[in-house]
């Protein structure tokens, strides 16, 4: 039988999620969606607006987690950021792009993980 991956990751954005809560982080969304891309979970810590993306693996056969968010997976999700926060008029605020790592049953927060890309 085929995984359903997309269900798979909501699990493990569930569990970055509790996670996040855990570190104080209040989750505004999981899975913000538009038609630049999208993003696992739109979060606030403090003054910050956070942009998480959230990657799993069971072991590190094919790398670690973290090293699957490349150039073109933060140009995405930076082009979501933006999309978000024009269309919710906060475009002054403070945000930032965290990775969420989770291999096996360890679970490591990158804060700042990378800059706005945009090309």
């Amino acid at each position: 039988m085929k995984k359903n991956y997309r269900q798979v990751g909501s699990g493990y954005e569930k569990i970055a999620g509790q996670y996040l809560i855990q570190k104080g982080y209040q989750i505004l969304e999981y899975n913000y969606r538009c038609p630049k891309g999208e993003v696992d979970i739109v979060a606030r810590q403090g003054a910050y607006l956070v942009f998480c993306e959230v990657k799993f693996r069971s072991g590190t056969e094919c790398g670690y987690p973290e090293e699957a968010v490349g150039r073109t997976k933060q140009r995405r999700i930076s082009e979501s950021a933006m999309y978000y926060l024009t269309v919710h008029g906060l475009l002054e605020e403070p945000c930032r792009f965290d990775v969420i790592s989770i291999l096996g049953n360890r679970i490591r927060i990158y804060p700042n993980a990378f800059d706005y890309t945009w090309n």
